[in-house]
């Protein structure tokens, strides 16, 4: 199996891990799930994380051909556009987008001008559509639950499952959010479990589980089987749903969610200026 080379890029601030995956045989590569800095108290994005990218992918003449969003993030902002702008490549997130559109763009009362079929993106991906990085072939799970739109990009012998796994010692990701379905979320964890056991997994956050100093951005498939806290062989899906309604229950709300959503969910685009030339986020009182 074809191993990709993958360099991996964390913002602490939102324990999001970023991903730069190669084709071994050439220059060519897909940019996961980016980071855009803001800071909510004053209003400001700021690109350093995205230079990040920029600055390892110039320094090893590599060749954006994607970049590629697991799901609609509701901790931290994509920085696509920027990145796009500044080293090119195509798009693409899972087709429920659509749903995930709907969802939100009446949650934040958007108005006619906010398109809810998903052209904001290059690419809408359905479960089994493939998509090239050079010579390697990407092939796309639709593993949904913590959102409707959530994809697993299997790339070679790597997996980029986005929150719908964490570290084993940490577990699985919520399903309390609009869409979001924990029934749902153990049968798309069995796609990706029935992967080869020594697929890795590349994931999108970690959170330290309390008796571990580091943090870690790579498990493998048999990991998670044997030990995953909340998911390992012999946990039924009616245990699962259990579990995963009691813990959704405890849980605040991520701190970014609500800029990060009315962003994402147009691609990593602001909302249209308004008529005094100025970019706004709306907060919705009461509402989730």
């Amino acid at each position: 199996m074809t191993q990709p080379i993958v360099q991996h890029f964390f913002d602490e601030p939102t324990n999001t891990f970023s991903y730069v995956v190669r084709d071994p045989d050439s220059q060519v590569c897909a940019i996961l799930d980016s980071v855009l800095d803001f800071d909510y108290a004053a209003g400001r994005t700021d690109v350093r994380s995205a230079d990040e990218i920029i600055q390892y992918i110039q320094a090893n003449d590599l060749i954006v051909e994607w970049i590629l969003e697991t799901h609609v993030h509701a901790d931290h902002l994509s920085a696509a556009p920027y990145l796009h702008e500044k080293l090119g490549g195509k798009t693409g997130i899972g087709a429920k987008i659509i749903q995930v559109q709907e969802i939100f763009g009446k949650a934040f009362n958007a108005g006619t001008e906010f398109a809810r079929d998903g052209s904001q993106f290059d690419r809408l991906f359905e479960e089994g559509d493939t998509f090239a990085i050079g010579s390697l072939e990407g092939r796309v799970l639709h593993t949904p639950g913590h959102t409707p739109a959530c994809l697993t990009y299997v790339i070679g012998d790597a997996a980029f499952v986005g929150d719908t796994l964490f570290m084993p010692d940490y577990g699985t990701a919520r399903c309390d959010f609009p869409g979001g379905d924990a029934r749902v979320l153990y049968q798309s964890i069995q796609k990706v479990l029935a992967l080869p056991p020594e697929t890795r997994i590349f994931l999108c956050h970690d959170y330290k589980a309390p008796d571990r100093d580091e943090y870690q951005h790579m498990t493998t498939v048999a990991e998670q089987r044997q030990t995953n806290v909340h998911v390992h062989d012999g946990v039924s899906e009616e245990e699962f749903v259990k579990m995963r309604a009691e813990r959704d229950a405890t849980l605040d709300m991520p701190r970014l969610i609500l800029p990060s959503v009315q962003v994402n969910m147009r691609a990593g685009h602001m909302p249209s200026a308004e008529d005094n030339g100025q970019v706004y986020l709306k907060v919705p009182v009461n509402l989730f």
